[in-house]
């Protein structure tokens, strides 16, 4: 089998919002700092880590929808990171965290899901573009009727297919999954993540999927990287990742999934972080996560490690991986 091609490549992506400190003085949030990796097409990537770490911003700093501060963002091999995102909005959506937010109250379901396709002039008829928002509502698991009603009149889930529907109207290649189901009931969660599967299997797409439960994203990724305080600090094969995980924080994360068999869970060993996570505006010097890690020595605080391969596919950002994985 003809090995897949990159359909997204991050170069070294940097994404600094400055914070006003004083007058005329600004310190800055360094969200997404340094970061590099790509995604093949037809692929999943898992993006995990705790709030803050810098998860949705990557995702919304590929598609342009927050500018980058440095780095490279290359779509197909062409590099978009100054062009006019225009044609690439066809290409690259995104399905948001918050069905609440993300939908306008003001305007109804067919409307919501037909805007694309009035920006992007996919239609040659009012029956054309009926029919095609009727037929995405059909492949989310809505009815046509559903098409004149408000976002308020539905719950939840209902909402996030609707924001799926919106992000599928313009048949992109490319969708980051922007923690899509951390807002819904446990029992629907279960329904949306196969209906992303089952809409990749049938139309190939490639997805960015950003979440901070592990056992979810273990279970629709092929590969995933794992962020901390703007810096990925681990890119595996997921279930690698798993059996294998060679960063202090990754073992931390998976130690902390919760096991259902009772004996299992007690014969566990949980790693208990100490210290609070520092401020991405005054970051650690060095590798950030030192002032957490217990294997942390003298070169963590002096040199910032790269993300270096460890084996074939497994990559890890450490100092002390001999030690770590001794």
């Amino acid at each position: 089998m003809a090995e897949e091609k990159n359909l997204i490549e991050i170069k070294n992506l940097k994404k600094y919002f400055p914070v006003k400190t004083g007058f005329n003085k600004y310190n800055y949030v360094k969200a997404v700092d340094d970061v590099s990796f790509f995604v093949k097409k037809g692929e999943t990537l898992g993006l995990v880590g705790e709030s803050g770490c810098g998860k949705t911003t990557l995702g919304r700093t590929i598609l342009r929808l927050h500018e980058p501060t440095e780095g490279q963002i290359l779509y197909n091999g062409e590099d978009i990171t100054h062009v006019d995102m225009l044609p690439f909005r066809r290409k690259m959506q995104i399905i948001f965290q918050d069905p609440y937010a993300s939908l306008d109250p003001r305007m109804t379901v067919g409307d919501i899901i037909g805007e694309a396709l009035d920006i992007h002039k996919m239609y040659h008829s009012k029956e054309e573009r009926r029919d095609k928002i009727n037929g995405l509502l059909d492949i989310v698991g809505l009815n046509t009727e559903h098409s004149n009603r408000f976002a308020h009149e539905f719950s939840g889930g209902q909402r996030q297919r609707i924001g799926i529907a919106r992000a599928l109207a313009v048949e992109p290649e490319f969708i980051v999954c922007d923690e899509p189901i951390s807002a819904l009931d446990v029992s629907i969660q279960a329904q949306v993540v196969n209906m992303l599967e089952d809409l990749q299997i049938e139309r190939g797409f490639t997805y960015l999927f950003i979440a901070h439960d592990l056992s979810v994203v273990k279970h629709i990724s092929n590969r995933i990287g794992v962020m901390y305080l703007g810096h990925m600090v681990e890119l595996s094969d997921s279930n690698e990742l798993y059996r294998h995980p060679l960063h202090p924080y990754t073992q931390t994360l998976l130690s902390a999934i919760p096991i259902a068999d009772p004996k299992l869970s007690r014969a566990k060993k949980r790693i208990i972080l100490e210290g609070e996570i520092p401020s991405p505006m005054n970051p650690p010097s060095g590798c950030t996560f030192r002032t957490r890690c217990p294997y942390a020595t003298d070169i963590c605080a002096e040199k910032a490690p790269e993300l270096k391969e460890w084996s074939p596919g497994h990559y890890g950002a450490c100092h002390n991986l001999d030690k770590v994985n001794g």
